[in-house]
């Protein structure tokens, strides 16, 4: 039987949204192994001067647990 654990992160890029899922797995995976998938959970953008200035997604990170 497997355990997995969901945790939630917070990634930004000034490119794109695809970009800003590609940092939080990058910085994740730093730091918690085994990752499984990531689920977006919301985007948003931020505007400055009537353009965009950063992308914004809020994740669900889902990653196994190690066994003994």
């Amino acid at each position: 039987m497997s355990v997995l654990k969901v945790i939630e992160i917070l990634g930004n890029s000034t490119v794109s949204f695809e970009d800003a899922v590609r940092n939080i797995v990058k910085e994740a995976s730093k730091t918690v192994r085994n990752i499984k998938s990531v689920y977006v959970k919301d985007m948003q953008v931020c505007v400055k001067d009537n353009k965009i200035s950063e992308y914004r997604v809020n994740a669900k990170v889902t990653f196994g647990i190690d066994g003994d």
